[in-house]
C-alpha cells in the first residue's frame, strides 16, 4: 500500500492519459467506423447506393484487418504511424493506430446495426422522394440509434483494452503504469489498483451507454 501511495501522482497521470487516448480514439475511430459501416450498408446489393466493387473492397479490408491480434497490428502499423504522426512511439502514434484498428471493427458493427432497420421504412422514404443523404440522416441513423449506442459502448471497452496494450510502443496510461510500477517492481497492490480503476471506468461507461440506448429505443 505504501508503494501505491508514493505513486499516486503517476497513478492519476496515467489515468488522465488513458482517458485522453480512449476519448481521442473513440472520436476518430467512431467517425471512421461510421463511414466504413455506412459504406458497407449503402453499397451492398439491393441498397440505395448499390455498388458491388466498392462493397467488395470495403468488405475485404474489414475481413482482413479485424482478425489481426491488436498487439501484432500495433507493431505492423508502426511504419504507417511514423509517416503520419512523425513518430512510431508515444501517445500520438498509439491514437493513430488504435483509431485505424477501431474504424474497421466499428465499421462491421455499424453495418450489422443498420441492417436491423426495417426495409419498409427506407422504401417509404424513397417513395416520398427522399434522396440518399436525407434517408441516411433522417431515417437510417435515427432508426438504428439505440443499437449504435450499444455498439459504440462495446467498442469503448475494446479501446480500453487496446490502450493498455499500447505500452509496448511507448504509449502511456493505466496499462503501462500497471506493468512498469506493478508487475516489474513486484508490487501487486499497484497492479490491482490500476485494474480496479479500469473496471470502474468500464462499468460507468457501460451503464451510461445502456441508459442512453434504452432512451433511444423508447422514442
Amino acid at each position: 500500500m505504501d508503494a501505491l501511495m508514493n505513486l499516486l501522482p503517476e497513478f492519476w497521470t496515467a489515468t488522465g492519459e488513458t482517458l485522453y487516448i480512449v476519448a481521442a480514439t473513440l472520436f476518430f475511430g467512431g467517425i471512421g467506423g461510421l463511414i466504413v459501416g455506412l459504406g458497407l450498408y449503402l453499397t451492398r446489393g439491393g441498397s440505395i447506393l448499390e455498388n458491388k466493387p466498392v462493397f467488395v473492397v470495403l468488405n475485404v479490408l474489414v475481413n482482413l484487418i479485424r482478425p489481426i491480434p491488436f498487439i501484432i497490428f500495433l507493431a505492423a502499423a508502426q511504419p504507417l504511424a511514423r509517416s503520419v504522426t512523425g513518430s512510431g512511439i508515444g501517445n500520438d502514434a498509439v491514437i493513430f493506430t488504435i483509431s485505424l484498428a477501431a474504424s474497421f471493427a466499428m465499421g462491421r458493427i455499424v453495418e450489422q446495426n443498420l441492417l436491423t432497420v426495417t426495409p419498409g421504412v427506407i422504401d417509404a422514404a424513397r417513395s416520398m422522394g427522399a434522396g440518399p443523404i436525407r434517408i441516411i440522416f433522417t431515417v437510417l441513423l435515427p432508426e438504428a440509434l439505440g443499437p449504435l449506442i450499444l455498439g459504440f459502448t462495446f467498442i469503448f471497452v475494446a479501446l480500453v483494452d487496446m490502450s493498455a496494450v499500447s505500452g509496448i510502443v511507448g504509449g502511456g496510461g493505466l496499462g503501462n503504469f500497471a506493468i512498469q510500477y506493478g508487475y516489474r517492481q513486484y508490487e501487486p497492490v499497484v497492479t490491482w489498483a490500476a485494474v480496479l480503476l479500469i473496471i470502474i471506468l468500464v462499468q460507468l461507461v457501460q451503464f451510461l451507454g445502456n441508459s442512453l440506448a434504452r432512451k433511444a429505443l423508447r422514442r
